[in-house]
Parts: structure tokens; C-alpha cells; sequence
């Protein structure tokens, strides 16, 4: 299956390039994922294609208005469609989201300007997103870190041994070699605590075993992810054999 991805921009020209390079690039010729950037111009108000209005209640600036974006959600949007408004006051936005968006088949990127959004963008769109605590120019760029972290989760996206993967914790399986089989459970939690907050900083390191992997080092690791409820956890996939998987 094909993942289908749609940008609404202002200025599609940030994001034509990044996307038309590296693995980007490939995932869309392999035909892993289909992404297409629209001009919200194009369903801008009257002959000077307005997108933009002044906030309800008076205040500086311009605020990106509703009309074009429901207009533009009901032209690209499907029964299985998943509108994403990326914005400062969204869900900090994670790996175990990255892996929830990378097994939907349609997703709609909104990019803001301006201000802000109109109150009433947020009623139409299903999740609002934010890359972290900082203020950027415009949504273009939290756009294309939340594509190229869900686009590379695609299966056979990335090939094995070409650098850091994402594999699914539940594919990956205890080294029965490893002499260290308990943890105390308040350590446990800490890092599962950490992990929630900040993610997996250092990956695990596997090889490969029937149609999953074998841990050779990073059980805490492991297991911390899996008490944290991530779906995938970045590994290092290696060759080893059994000796080599005890160092």
C-alpha cells in the first residue's frame, strides 16, 4: 500500500526540494509514498486569492482564515484521510506518533503562516502537531520532520545496514546468551519515564533472526521502551554470530 501525502502551503518551493532528494526521494520511486504539495492560493477568496484575515477581536497581524482550508480539506480529503495542523500548542510530536502515522494510508499536512490559524482551522482538522518548544516562521519546515520520520518507517523503506533503523519491539526477541535476564523495576520506570519524555537516545544493537531480530545489547533499553508503550525503537542491525553477540 501506498502511502498518500498532501502539503498545504503558501510556499511550496520550501518543500519541493527536501523532497525531491535523498531518501525522500527514493521512498517516492519505489513507490512506498505518493506526496504531492498544493498552493493553498488556490483556494484563496476573490480575484487576489486571499488566505489571510485580521483576528476577531481586534490585535497585531494577520491570521491564516478558515474558508480556504475547509474549502482545501474538502477537495483532498477522503473517508480515510488524517488532517494534520502543525502548530506550537500541538502534541509534541514523537516516535511512537511517527509509527501510528506511518501505518495510515492518507494523511493532509497543513502548514500556517502568519499569527497563527483562526480558531475554527483547528474543529476541521483530526490531530495538530509541534515539532517542540520554539517558534518557527511557518509550518513548512515541523511538516517535513514529521514526514521524513513516518516516511522512512514505510516497510522497506530503509534497507538493512543503511545506518539507524526503526524496528518494532515486538520483533525483536532476548538474546537467550545474555547472562543478565532481571532489572529492578524502580530503575525501570525511570527510564521508561525518560523515554516517554525524550525518546530512546542511544539504539539497540540486533541481528537479524527468522523474520525479526535478536538483541545482542540494550535489554534495559528494551525493556524500558516496551514498559513506555513506544511501538519501534531505533537499532543498529549487525552480523554476528553467537560468540559475537556476547561482547
Amino acid at each position: 500500500m501506498t502511502l498518500q501525502i498532501d502539503i498545504l502551503t503558501l510556499f511550496p518551493a520550501m518543500l519541493d526540494g527536501p523532497l525531491a532528494g535523498s531518501i525522500p526521494a527514493r521512498i517516492q520511486e519505489q513507490g512506498l509514498a505518493s506526496i504531492r504539495v498544493h498552493d493553498l492560493r488556490e483556494w484563496g477568496l476573490g480575484r487576489h486569492r486571499s488566505v489571510d484575515d485580521t483576528p476577531y477581536g481586534g490585535g497585531a497581524g494577520m491570521i491564516l482564515r478558515p474558508e480556504p482550508v475547509a474549502d482545501a480539506l474538502d477537495t483532498l480529503r477522503r473517508p480515510d484521510s488524517t488532517a494534520i495542523l502543525l502548530d506550537p500548542v500541538g502534541e509534541v510530536f514523537r516516535q511512537d506518533r511517527a509509527a501510528d502515522l506511518a501505518g495510515r494510508s492518507h494523511l493532509i499536512f497543513l502548514c500556517p503562516r502568519y499569527e497563527g490559524v483562526d480558531e475554527r482551522i483547528r474543529t476541521l482538522v483530526d490531530l495538530e502537531l509541534s515539532i517542540g518548544d520554539y517558534v518557527l516562521t511557518g509550518g513548512e519546515l515541523p511538516a517535513l520532520v514529521v514526514i521524513d520520520a513516518v516516511i522512512r518507517l514505510l516497510p522497506g523503506a530503509i534497507e538493512e545496514g543503511f545506518g539507524l533503523l526503526e524496528i518494532p519491539v515486538e520483533a525483536v526477541a532476548p538474546n537467550p546468551r545474555q547472562p543478565r535476564t532481571t532489572f529492578e523495576d524502580d530503575a525501570l520506570e525511570a527510564l521508561a519515564m525518560s523515554i516517554r519524555e525524550v525518546g530512546v537516545l542511544q539504539p539497540i544493537v540486533v541481528r537479524k533472526a527468522g523474520n525479526g531480530f535478536e538483541l545482542i545489547a540494550g535489554e534495559r533499553r528494551l525493556r524500558a521502551a516496551k514498559l513506555a508503550g513506544l511501538a519501534t525503537v531505533p537499532a543498529v542491525v549487525r552480523e554476528s554470530d553467537d560468540a559475537e553477540s556476547l561482547r
